[in-house]
């Protein structure tokens, strides 16, 4: 747990360097976007004078969030803020981390310690919220584009504060955005939720072949062959994890998908009581409690992650039946 002082550390440190680069987890949402780019906004108008870089590859599905930067300059004197993100082997676009000083800012619960100065809130919505609050809570200046992105975050990673996770917290700082800045909500919806109709024909494909098991551990296993004949990359299907909540026979869900270009297999998990993200780290993902990833390289261990989260459901259902 933090102290009072994490906030005046992190903006001691920001306001001491004249250099600083931004990054993010590897594969980003949303909320990765959004935190790294409203921060890189929040600092330069709290700052105009430094030179703030946010790196990583784009996302083009995510391109209404900003731009990202390349950065080629001397870290050796540069402070490297990380973004959601829990360990330093899905830090993107950050090959030598030989920074003077480092500052990482996440929701994600604990893996490794690889920052100098670690501000980690699990309890906290988002990445997005935490950089609201610690906007909000020092000398660092909110502008109405990065009060825009951080809402947008917030939204996302709670789906529309229907996650647990939402709290009394997630509203007073959300409350605050829209009190201090008009957004437009459409705009914002829309970009976050308008797809094609490819994508909802998609839908229908994992909707027909999900398969049930009787501890209600459901799945569906994606191959490259399938992307190809719907025509969509083998992100969408992990984007459409959420469209699965509420099923009444259903306790976790995953969507594991053939990224033939990465050559491995995206896994995304999700649970509206099971546990998840300590099966998640014994093949190598993680994420939270309920929502979480794996990036298995074959099918065969996508079988083994199967075999796991189901004994999860099973565990879990006999549990409440015997309370």
């Amino acid at each position: 747990m933090w102290s009072n002082n994490i906030y005046k550390e992190i903006y001691k440190k920001i306001k001491k360097y004249d250099t600083i680069v931004l990054a993010r987890h590897i594969g980003p949402d949303p909320d990765a976007l959004a935190s790294q780019l409203a921060l890189k906004n929040i600092i330069l108008h709290t700052f105009p004078e430094k030179k703030v870089y946010a790196v990583g590859c784009s996302s083009s599905r995510f391109h209404y969030l900003g731009n990202l930067d390349k950065f080629d300059g001397d870290s050796k004197n540069a402070l490297l803020i990380v973004t959601d993100t829990p360990d330093k082997r899905r830090v993107d676009g950050i090959d030598d981390f030989a920074f003077k000083d480092s500052i990482k800012i996440d929701h994600h619960p604990f893996i490794e310690k690889f920052c100098n100065t670690e501000w980690i809130d699990d309890t906290s919505s988002s990445a997005s919220q935490m950089i609201v609050e610690l906007t909000y809570l020092t000398k660092l200046k909110m502008t109405e584009e990065a009060a825009k992105k951080l809402y947008i975050g917030i939204v996302s990673d709670t789906n529309r504060f229907l996650f647990s996770y939402t709290s009394e917290k997630t509203f007073l700082y959300t409350s605050k955005l829209m009190k201090d800045y008009r957004f437009d909500f459409k705009e914002i919806y829309d970009s976050l939720y308008l797809r094609p109709l490819k994508e909802l024909k998609f839908q229908g494909y994992i909707e027909s072949h999900l398969k049930v098991t009787e501890y209600g551990f459901a799945y569906i296993k994606i191959t490259d062959d399938i992307l190809k004949e719907y025509d969509v990359d083998a992100a969408t299907a992990g984007n459409m994890i959420n469209n699965f909540n509420y099923i009444h026979e259903i306790y976790a869900w995953a969507t594991f998908t053939e990224d033939a270009k990465n050559n491995n297999i995206r896994g995304s998990i999700r649970s509206r009581g099971p546990i998840i993200n300590d099966v998640a780290a014994k093949f190598k993902g993680g994420g939270h409690m309920y929502a979480s990833g794996v990036k298995p390289m074959t099918f065969e261990e996508v079988d083994l992650i199967i075999d796991a989260l189901n004994q999860r459901c099973k565990e879990y259902r006999v549990r409440n039946e015997n309370e």
